[in-house]
């Protein structure tokens, strides 16, 4: 495929390649692709048209949510609906999972997403992104349960991510088929080929965490740390970097674009709150692993690897390391000292 293909036609050649593939997985990527630009457009336009800020209730995390969080969970939902490509959509933002209208047609997958993945960067204007994870339906179904969606991250189908920032990019992954970015053309309307087959370097010498967690962190991690920071000097040899924006899109993009590697590690003070870490399974770590992995990287919670992990709930929240595989691999070895 050249670089410059339209989304569209990447994925009408993507599913004619695969034996027995129907139309219905374009239609549903165009969907989304539809959500998304819209969405590109809100958060470009925003004290404009006067979305940001605080919308005065939380989401089911307890979390505050803003206007903007609000608003593109309501676009996403309206996107895809009533094409008939899905037959029940699951998002971040709310509590139960969202039943489609009586009368709306049916389709053969299931959608889950974080419409706005980063909001609370939204009002200083720091890049923020939806997340998606596509996967099959149970046969026939037509007002799926919780535990339809509850499937392992490697049953995916698919998963992608698009980022609002100078530009606005989709990057998306379907299993044994690499990692692809594209591009908006605003002009054109239309997202562009710009990467195909994306890696990630096996070694690194970036890592992004939020240091301000770091007394509270596990001793494997607080390892890994202390050794990136004590650069050439210390046990690594080499100087490292460190970078947190603390919009997981922007900070996988990275990675997918130089490699590096993501800790959302397990930390006391999570376990005091009861949590079993602070990123969200099913909306997050599930749809950016396998985007990771299908570019080389590695993903894991220190303890096993994301993708293989049987979910629990709808809402479940798991450690999150990520990024360039021999780094990843690092780390877990040293969960396991």
């Amino acid at each position: 495929m050249h670089i410059g293909t339209t989304l569209t036609n990447y994925i009408i050649e993507t599913q004619r390649q695969i034996q027995g593939a129907t139309g219905e997985f374009t239609g549903l990527l165009n969907d989304i692709a539809v959500a998304c630009k819209k969405i590109s457009d809100l958060v470009n336009k925003g004290d404009l048209i006067g979305v940001l800020g605080s919308a005065g209730s939380e989401n089911v995390q307890g979390e505050t949510q803003k206007k903007l969080d609000v608003i593109t969970n309501e676009v996403f939902i309206e996107a895809l609906a009533h094409n008939g490509h899905v037959a029940g959509l699951a998002s971040e933002e709310m509590d139960e999972i969202y039943q489609l209208p009586a009368d709306a047609p049916r389709g053969h997958y299931l959608v889950l997403f974080d419409p706005l993945d980063g909001s609370s960067n939204i009002d200083v204007n720091v890049s923020v992104g939806t997340i998606f994870s596509i996967i099959k339906a149970p046969p026939g179904v037509v007002q799926p349960t919780t535990e339809d969606f509850l499937k392992p991250g490697a049953e995916q189908c698919a998963a992608g991510y698009c980022l609002y920032g100078p530009s606005t990019m989709m990057v998306f992954a379907t299993r044994d088929r690499g990692a692809q970015m594209f591009t908006l053309d605003k002009d054109f309307g239309e997202f562009l080929l710009t990467h195909e087959n994306v890696q990630i370097p096996e070694d690194t010498a970036e890592f992004a965490i939020n240091a301000s967690n770091s007394r509270f962190w596990e001793a494997p991690v607080q390892r890994y740390v202390d050794e990136c920071l004590a650069g050439s000097e210390g046990p690594r040899g080499k100087d490292f970097n460190m970078r947190w924006v603390a919009s997981m899109v922007a900070e996988v993009h990275r990675i997918l674009t130089r490699g590096g590697v993501f800790l959302y590690p397990l930390d006391e003070k999570l376990k005091t709150k009861g949590q079993g870490g602070k990123l969200r399974l099913m909306y997050e770590a599930n749809p950016m692993s396998l985007i990771i992995e299908q570019a080389g990287g590695a993903s894991t919670t220190g303890r096993e690897r994301i993708l293989t992990m049987r979910p629990e709930g709808i809402h479940q929240r798991v450690p999150v390391v990520l990024g360039s595989k021999n780094e990843v691999e690092r780390i877990a070895s040293y969960h396991l000292d």
